[in-house]
Order: C-alpha cells, then sequence, then structure tokens
C-alpha cells in the first residue's frame, strides 16, 4: 500500500499557499511561529516516529509546527479572525516527541487525547506568548481551547481545519496519494455550510469533488488502522517507557528535545561496547524473566530491563514488515499489539441538490451529509468502519 504511488516532491510553501494565498495572510501569524515555545514543534514529526523505521518509507518530513501553521491558513482563510487562528495555531503546543506515540505510552490509543492536558498551562505559563496576546487585544482564555471554534475543530466524522490539514500531508508523506492539483481541487471547492445542529462547519459545493475527499480520506485513514501503524506507535512508546525508567530520557525531554536529539541519544546507547555485548545476551535474558534481577546481570552489570531496551530499540531502528496474526507469537521472541485505536474518517457535508436537506445556512444553502446522497461515499466508509486487521501485528526481535 505505502508503495502504490510513486515518490514526488512536496514543496510545502505552495502547499501552504493553497491553504492561504500568501497576499491574504494573517498579518500577525509570523511573530507567533518565531515564538520558541512554538518553534519547538519543528523538531516533532506530525507521522507519530514514523520518519524513524525503515518499516516506513516516509517521502518527506512534516512537523507538528508544519502542521499548527497550516491549521492556522485554513482557519484565517474561511473565518478571518484572529482568535479562532492563534487557537488554531496553538492546539498541539503540548505535543511531546513524536505526537501521539505519547498517547499510546499512556493506555490511550483509543481517544488519543492525552497529551492536549497540558495545553491551557503552557499557553498561560509563557510569558512572551502572553505579550504577543495583549498586544493583539487577546486573552489566553479565547485561545487556550480550539475545539470552541468549530471550524478549527469538531467531533468525526465531521470535517474541521484540523482534520483537513493534517490528511493533506499525511497523503502526501505516507503514501504519496495527494497530488498537490488534487488538493487544490478539494481545498478550493470547500465552504462553510451548517450542519444538523445549525453549527458551522466546513463542506463541500460539489458532490463529485466531495466523493474524491472522503475516498482519500479514508484510505489515509485505513493506514493508520493497520498492524503496522499500531506496532510502531506502541513500540516506540514502550522504548520511551523503558529509557524514561532508565534514567536515559525524562519526561521533560520529552517536552524540550527534538525527535533527532532523541533518536541520537538512543542510537549512542545502544552502539555502546557493552550494549552490544548485552544484545547478543538478549534472547537469554528474556527467556530467564523468572529468575532474580541480579542473574540477569552481565559483566557489565546492567539489568534485563536494559537488555530489553536494546533489543527493543535496535528492532524499531531496522524493522522492514511485520507479521499479521490471529494469536500473540512468543514473547521472548516477538513484540506483539493487540489495540484498538482511533477510527480517523470523515462524512462531509455537501451542497444539497434538492429539497432533502437537514438544515440550511444563513444564505439558505443547503446541505446535507455525503453518504445520504452517495451510495459510493456511503459504502467506502462503511467498508472503513467495519475493517478489521488480524487480532495480532507480532516483529520479530533482534
Amino acid at each position: 500500500m505505502l508503495s502504490r504511488y510513486a515518490p514526488a516532491d512536496c514543496d510545502i510553501s505552495e502547499y501552504f499557499n493553497i491553504l492561504c494565498p500568501r497576499d491574504d495572510w494573517p498579518p500577525f501569524l509570523d511573530k507567533y511561529l518565531k515564538l520558541p515555545v512554538l518553534q519547538r514543534l519543528a523538531g516533532v514529526g506530525l507521522l507519530c516516529g514514523t520518519d524513524w523505521t525503515p518499516l516506513y518509507k516516509n517521502r518527506f518530513y512534516y512537523s507538528r509546527l508544519d502542521h499548527s501553521k497550516g491549521v492556522a491558513l485554513i482557519v484565517w482563510h474561511f473565518t478571518h479572525d484572529k482568535a479562532q487562528t492563534i487557537a488554531g495555531l496553538l492546539h498541539d503546543i503540548s505535543t511531546p516527541v513524536f505526537s501521539h506515540v505519547s498517547d499510546f505510552r499512556k493506555g490511550d490509543a483509543l481517544t488519543q487525547t492525552a497529551t492536549e492536558e497540558p495545553t491551557s498551562r503552557i499557553i498561560r505559563g509563557d510569558a512572551e506568548l502572553g505579550l504577543l496576546l495583549v498586544e493583539d487585544g487577546l486573552t489566553a482564555a479565547q485561545v487556550e481551547d480550539y475545539h470552541i471554534y468549530p471550524i478549527a475543530d469538531n467531533e468525526i466524522p465531521q470535517l474541521s481545519a484540523d482534520r483537513l490539514e493534517y490528511m493533506f500531508p499525511s497523503g502526501m508523506a505516507l503514501d504519496g496519494s495527494w497530488a498537490m492539483e488534487e488538493i487544490r481541487r478539494c481545498y478550493n471547492d470547500l465552504t462553510i455550510l451548517k450542519n444538523e445542529e445549525g453549527r458551522d462547519e466546513l463542506g463541500f459545493r460539489s458532490l463529485e469533488v466531495a466523493e474524491l475527499y472522503c475516498e482519500h480520506f479514508c484510505m489515509i485513514g485505513h493506514i493508520l488502522q493497520l498492524n503496522e501503524n499500531k506496532l510502531t506507535l506502541q513500540l516506540l512508546g514502550q522504548i520511551m517507557n523503558m529509557a524514561e525508567k532508565a534514567g536515559l530520557l525524562s519526561e521533560s525531554d520529552f517536552m524540550t528535545l527534538s525527535e533527532r536529539e532523541v533518536i541520537e541519544r538512543l542510537d549512542d546507547y545502544t552502539k555502546h561496547d557493552s550494549h552490544a555485548e548485552l544484545g547478543r545476551h538478549a534472547e537469554l535474558v528474556s527467556a530467564s524473566i523468572t529468575s532474580s534481577e541480579q542473574r540477569f546481570r552481565n559483566k557489565f552489570g546492567m539489568t534485563s530491563e536494559d537488555a530489553k531496551l536494546c533489543r527493543y530499540y535496535k528492532t524499531f531502528r531496522t524493522m522492514t514488515k511485520i507479521e499479521h496474526t490471529n494469536e500473540a507469537l512468543p514473547e521472548n521472541e516477538y513484540f506483539c499489539v493487540n489495540l484498538k485505536v482511533k477510527q480517523r474518517y470523515i462524512n462531509p457535508l455537501v451542497v444539497a441538490q434538492n429539497s432533502a436537506v437537514v438544515s440550511t445556512d444563513s444564505t439558505n444553502v443547503k446541505s446535507v451529509r455525503l453518504s445520504d446522497i452517495s451510495e459510493k461515499a456511503r459504502r467506502i466508509i462503511e467498508d472503513f468502519k467495519s475493517y478489521s486487521d488480524t487480532p495480532y501485528g507480532c516483529v520479530k526481535l533482534l
């Protein structure tokens, strides 16, 4: 699936210009983008650690800062509202390295919202950010929760700026399924409609484009449902937990170091001669888990947990395939996952072509859910929601 489309160059500046033409960019945006609290996100990847394992062949690196900027541009393009735009820009300000991997390591694979908790505290605690907000006549309360702005965020399967933005670069980077002209076509077809609850929501003017977008979104959402993705995020999450427990990395490191810096530290740790020696004994260590800890120490004084960390990390950095199984494979030889994860799909609004509608907006343009008027979209969405990978995904440990 990830090699279905040929690699292609991606001009991020061209992509941003689609989201909001440069001559219409919010004049206040650049000063916020320069803030250290936001610049940190340049070292955090959108694609949740998949940039660092050969199991994936990501076509380019796209950061959480890029994503945040993209969300802000979309919100501004459709609202020209300063508070909503800055709320969109700041919505991922509390994201740790490897993004949603931290949700997995905290047992939140299903909703993937655990990393959002510190957002308000970070916004209110940053003095430089506070000065800019005052300068623009804004308060922290107006920008600390983008969930209050339906164009910026809403619930699946509705379409929002956040959801719209992350799936465009995800598709371009993961499998190349989004071409720039397709992005332009879909984006330029969008408008603000009223949904079933009378709330603003991004939707499409034409049925054909809405179907194209729905198909592409579900295609990328499908990749995120595969055991490959579950295993990658869960394995990296366990590596982070073990590195923190071993004192190699700290929770504060996950919020201050870049992903590259974390990877380099783990690379150095596993390349050390003593760790290489320990790695050769990892299978013996894993097979002896019922013995006392002292028995697991080798001549370098390292424990079974050290061996496990080395083994997991080397596997993450070299794995190129996994096994799809109905049962878990032996844990002294394999790392296996059996997880339910967040389902990401869209059933967008589209301008109705008849009077069978659920609501109207202020200009009396009628809208309806795509699946209510498109058998093709209904089938795509149902296929996506009913899909289930094998119960287990497993990778052979080094």
